[in-house]
């Protein structure tokens, strides 16, 4: 008996410890966030019919890290990092940390051109009037330090808007606007907004 309360005292003293190691954990100040589209494809193990689980097969998924502005402005227009987090111009990996990954369940045309379904990554050049979205095969790298131009698949601009409502996080979105198969990826931190429409074959 005394074997097993001996026993019992170190196993809850372990599970003691390990909890309190949890608690001592330094959290992401970019914590990793993904989308989906349907955005119901996680209720997909509820769906009572093949026909139900069909519609919320996930099509796209987009992990994203999401910077916060810390009383930051998001873009500057010359070289001094104090005045914005981002310059016009140069590429930016629309994130943090580990490169934004687009994975692509179907073929898709972004910008008239065709897109293998795949594992891709998106980097964008941003300016005050429009992002170009960079479609890319590299894969699992930090930030957009080593976006090499020549693997893009994809280049498109898309004209950039303006919103009343500020974004303290990076938010990402997949939403079809007429319930077809054009799917927008939107993108919005600050009060600025861009929209990437892509269409599912």
């Amino acid at each position: 008996m005394k074997k097993y309360i001996l026993l019992l005292a170190v196993v809850l003293s372990s599970s003691a410890l390990f909890a309190q190691d949890l608690t001592k954990l330094k959290l992401d100040k970019s914590p990793m966030d993904a989308a989906f589209f349907p955005s119901g494809a996680a209720l997909r193990a509820f769906a009572k019919t093949e026909e139900a689980k069909m519609a919320a097969e996930p099509k796209i998924r987009v992990l994203y890290g999401r910077p916060s502005l810390n009383e930051r402005n998001v873009f500057r227009a010359d070289d001094n990092k104090k005045s914005g987090i981002t310059k016009y111009g140069e590429t930016w990996r629309i994130g943090a940390n580990e490169s934004t990954e687009l994975l692509l369940m179907t073929d898709a045309m972004i910008g008239g051109k065709l897109v293998k379904a795949g594992r891709y990554s998106i980097v964008v050049t941003p300016t005050e009037k429009e992002w170009t979205f960079h479609i890319n095969t590299e894969n699992d790298g930090w930030g957009n330090y080593s976006h090499k131009a020549n693997l893009d698949v994809v280049t498109v601009a898309v004209p950039v808007t303006k919103d009343g409502k500020s974004l303290e996080q990076l938010s990402i979105a997949l939403y079809s606007p007429k319930k077809d198969n054009t799917v927008h990826l939107k993108a919005g931190w600050g009060t600025y907004r861009a929209e990437l429409p892509i269409v599912l074959k």
